[in-house]
């Protein structure tokens, strides 16, 4: 069963993956977004922890995308053809901060410690 499953989501293997993964990225290139801005820290706390151990600058960069994002939606347009072309919807900065923090709270869990935070959803 999990090899089934890993080539669903494999798009060098699936081509559905592949159109999917293409789709996605033509989506996130109009905007301006790379795939990890799209967590949510009010959501997932663990996100919320991952944004504060990274750097400031990665931060910024984060809001202010999130931003343009935002204002090109709320006007209806998109970036012009040559900033889309420039663009790296799939260049992480995120996961593996996210798997880190994932790994710890798995770690304390087991260990019986209490919680860093308390998971409530907003």
């Amino acid at each position: 069963m999990a090899a089934i499953s890993k080539w669903l989501v494999d798009p060098k293997r699936n081509p559905l993956a592949a159109l999917h993964m293409k789709t996605i990225s033509s989506r996130l290139s109009k905007y301006g977004l790379r795939y990890d801005d799209l967590h949510d820290p009010m959501y997932d706390l663990d996100v919320k922890e991952a944004l504060n151990r990274l750097p400031r600058e990665v931060v910024d960069a984060r809001n202010q995308r999130l931003k343009r994002a935002m204002d090109l939606s709320m006007k209806h347009e998109y970036l012009p053809e040559d900033l889309q072309a420039r663009q790296t919807p799939f260049r992480t900065y995120l996961q593996e901060m996210l798997a880190l923090i994932k790994r710890e709270r798995a770690e304390r869990e087991a260990l019986g410690a209490l919680p860093l935070y308390q998971r409530t959803l907003p």
